[in-house]
């Protein structure tokens, strides 16, 4: 259980960083739009994203929040955000390149070589972006991850127990992303109408 709660824990703080610091500064760089502030406006999407664990599901709010409160032009947000709820799946790649590497550790009698890690890397974010955009699919592609790396899929058992949650916290951050790249986008075409109390 102490294993388990170090592998939720670890996810829990790689999705963080990549909220709070990737793309608070992708915000601030290139859309020159304060974070804090965006996260507010996007606030409706990503509870509902955390209560759903679907970015399909949430897709309506997204793209109303990024329109009406963010200021990104309709033209952008309805490209951009189906698009990305499909194939922009940042938090669901991080997640299963970490549980691939937990469940390796618990299993196998000898670590991972760097090669096999990076592997495990790469077929992370490709299984990501095959992912549905509904609750619990990465687990269901992590097996192809697994497969690759020559990991046992009977160690998904292993992480089953704690999956919601963290499916629930990931969708959160790919939400996020989406919310993120059309802001950033709609800046770089001119098409961001911040509004003043933004």
């Amino acid at each position: 259980l102490g294993a388990l709660g170090i592998y939720g824990l670890t996810v829990l703080l790689g999705l963080f960083i990549m909220v709070f610091v990737f793309y608070s500064s992708l915000l601030m760089f290139y859309a020159k739009v304060n974070p804090v502030n965006f996260f507010k406006a996007i606030a409706p999407a990503q509870l509902l994203a955390f209560s759903t664990s679907s970015s399909a599901a949430t897709l309506p709010v997204t793209m109303e929040c990024v329109t009406e409160k963010v200021g990104v032009d309709e033209e952008v947000s309805s490209f951009v955000l189906p698009l990305g709820a499909t194939v922009n799946m940042d938090g669901t790649s991080l997640y299963q390149a970490v549980a691939a590497i937990f469940i390796a550790q618990a299993m196998l009698p000898v670590p991972l070589d760097l090669q096999t890690q990076l592997m495990i890397v790469v077929t992370a974010t490709l299984a990501s972006i095959g992912s549905a955009a509904v609750p619990s699919a990465g687990m269901v592609m992590l097996v192809i991850v697994l497969g690759q790396a020559g990991i046992p899929e009977a160690g998904l058992a292993l992480i089953f127990a704690i999956d919601r949650p963290l499916d629930m916290c990931r969708t959160v951050v790919n939400v996020t992303s989406d919310c993120t790249i059309a802001t950033i986008v709609a800046k770089s075409v001119g098409k961001l109408k911040t509004p003043e109390n933004f």
